[in-house]
């Protein structure tokens, strides 16, 4: 077990579902969002270890979600990973520029997405 909470932000019920179960079955505290505004405050309020971060999301899109995160100090270490549907190079370009730390397209591997996780957290 680990005591590292992960923020897990997706428009997708299912997609939320899923990555909860399977976070929480290898011992994370998962804490859940569906649109970009949610997860700005829910990653401020309680500082999560990592982030999966949808990019296209209601509100707040995670492009701006994730420049909001990095270019704040108190927020700028913690580690985020996009998973996206958007898999055209041009978006990989603008997912680096805002900061984030890995960009991974759908439809993904569960077991290379848990493993990334696990190198972020020092696992």
């Amino acid at each position: 077990m680990t005591n590292k909470k992960i923020l897990i932000v997706d428009d997708e019920q299912d997609i939320v579902e899923t990555l909860t179960f399977l976070f929480e079955s290898e011992g994370f505290a998962c804490i859940t969002a569906y649109d970009g505004e949610e997860a700005l405050n829910k990653a401020k309020s309680e500082m999560p270890d990592l982030i999966i971060l949808d990019v296209m999301l209601p509100k707040i899109n995670g492009y701006k979600v994730c420049r909001l995160l990095k270019f704040d100090a108190k927020y700028k270490n913690i580690p985020i990973l996009m998973v996206t549907a958007r898999s055209q190079e041009e978006d990989k370009a603008i997912g680096e520029e805002t900061g984030a730390d890995e960009y991974i397209t759908k439809p993904f591997n569960i077991e290379e997405l848990t493993q990334t996780v696990k190198n972020y957290l020092g696992l």
